[in-house]
């Protein structure tokens, strides 16, 4: 069985039972507007240990995927009879304690932290979700985006969902109620060639863990063993290595691997295609002390730093990043221009990531409270602001201002990726193109609006050059508009 515990305001109550030998009745949510539906890009992790807690490892986890989302986070814990899901709004060490922890055993969970999109804020959003059917109940949290949500949500007409992860959910409890004798194996086997687009799957029913990859590997998923004789899967490096785990490999691109009392077993649900990693899972999304398709994280920064300095050098007396996520290439374009290395602006440790804050409204509160400058650093100086990309530049805006406040003589803003000039549909939720700031202006506009003295993208072929994702390609999408899975016109955006 499943039993869904919250605490959050207004009439949810505090425990819910879920799931029954029928299946678990699908929650209806109200419909949202085009822009508010939600488009989650994620963090995912999953353990199997029978001597360990796996909601305490779950939690350590999901905490070190925060920058990944900051909305809403989750934990669902199995115990070998029963299944415990335990989700709520907010950061992950705001919603879970030690005491709600251990009222979450079990040797095996899955977790999931998310992060807001155009706005759709609200509960129904939070995962992990979970069902019950033909006497299988299960959990699953989704990292990514499907492109063809809409025409598998038709063929249920009598339900409302409030999210693509809600659809693969019912899609694998409609599945379970067709088969007199089958597994939640069977179910994701047969689902999961139905999804088009981006998904990193952590599915679970009471006794097996499930991994999961779509043909392109869009999103990254990682495979990691304890010393414990545990495993663990994991959104990014870094997730395993604060449990003590080490990195087995990556999940390969359209594979399914299952974790029982006898090990990993591996499936393939698709044929591989060309492997399309995001391009930003390295220029922001992921954090600098991982590693993605073989590839250091911060090197690949830095690389496109130094690629950055090649391409277009400039006479100033500081280079300074936007912290964080620019910080490594700002190293790298100070080591080849031989310009000093330096920090105009203090980022407060407690105050999360602006650019995935749900409203305009609190991504710009976030930012006066993020950053503080440094004036000595900046009054009467040329400083190299290095910024890892501009997609709204709303933020950006308010940060030259503080700049200029500060002092600074001349702004050389360099930014270590090209143009973001159409809309991601695997993931990451940048808007309609009317939102994009490259995608409506030139180069020179974007200068002349931001009010910096140059500008400077770096090109993508110096990117892709920088990143070198062996054995990996990489999805540019954001930068082309060339697709690699086909989007409906219907879900397009202006």
């Amino acid at each position: 069985m499943i039993q869904m515990t919250r605490q959050v305001e207004g009439n949810h109550p505090d425990v819910t039972a879920a799931g029954s030998p029928g299946g678990e009745p699908i929650r209806r949510v109200a419909p949202v507007a085009a822009s508010d539906r939600p488009r989650e890009a994620c963090g995912v992790f999953g353990v199997r240990d029978p001597q360990q807690s796996a909601s305490h490892l779950t939690y350590l986890g999901l905490f070190t995927l925060q920058h990944r989302g900051q909305e809403s986070a989750g934990i669902a814990v199995s115990d070998g009879t029963k299944i415990l899901v335990d989700k709520d709004m907010g950061l992950v060490a705001s919603i879970f304690n030690d005491h709600r922890l251990q009222a979450l055993p079990g040797n095996m969970a899955i977790g999931h932290t998310r992060y807001a999109t155009t706005g759709a804020s609200a509960w129904d959003g939070a995962q992990p979700v979970s069902r019950g059917a033909g006497g299988v109940y299960f959990a699953l949290g989704h990292n990514g985006n499907l492109v063809n949500t809409e025409e598998l949500a038709a063929r249920y007409p009598a339900e409302v969902f409030g999210s693509d992860s809600d659809v693969v959910a019912t899609m694998l409890a409609a599945d379970l109620t067709t088969r007199s004798h089958g597994s939640l194996v069977d179910a994701v086997t047969a689902v999961l060639p139905q999804l088009q687009g981006a998904f990193s799957l952590v599915i679970m029913d009471e006794t097996r863990l499930i991994g999961a990859r779509d043909p392109h590997g869009f999103r990254p998923l990682f495979l990691g063993r304890l010393e414990t004789g545990g495993w663990v899967l994991a959104s990014e490096t870094p997730a395993l290595f604060v449990v003590g785990a080490t990195v087995e490999r990556e999940i390969s691109p359209g594979e399914i691997v299952v974790i029982d009392d006898d090990g990993v077993h591996s499936h393939r649900f698709a044929d591989v295609q060309k492997r399309r990693l995001c391009t930003f899972e390295f220029v922001y999304v992921s954090r600098p002390d991982g590693v993605l398709a073989g590839t250091s994280v911060d090197a690949a920064r830095r690389r496109a730093g130094i690629a950055l300095a090649r391409q277009a050098p400039v006479e100033a007396d500081l280079v300074v990043p936007i912290p964080e996520s620019s910080i490594s290439g700002a190293l790298g374009y100070a080591t080849e221009s031989g310009i000093p290395y330096g920090l105009a602006l203090i980022k407060s440790p407690y105050i999360g990531r602006s650019f995935i804050a749900p409203t305009q409204a609190r991504r710009d509160t976030a930012l006066r409270l993020k950053f503080g400058p440094i004036v000595e650093n900046i009054a009467g100086r040329r400083l190299v602001v290095v910024e890892d990309s501009l997609i709204r530049a709303s933020t950006f805006r308010k940060t030259v201002r503080m700049l200029r406040d500060a002092g600074a003589t001349e702004l050389h803003l360099r930014v270590l990726s090209p143009p973001y000039r159409w809309p991601c549909y695997y993931g990451m939720d940048t808007g309609d193109r009317t939102t994009l700031i490259a995608a409506t202006k030139t180069i020179e506009q974007i200068r002349i609006d931001l009010d910096v003295d140059s500008l400077v993208y770096l090109d993508l072929d110096r990117l892709v050059e920088a990143i070198n994702p062996q054995p990996a390609g990489l999805c540019t999408a954001c930068m082309t508009g060339d697709y690699p899975v086909p989007v409906p016109t219907a879900s397009r955006r202006p």
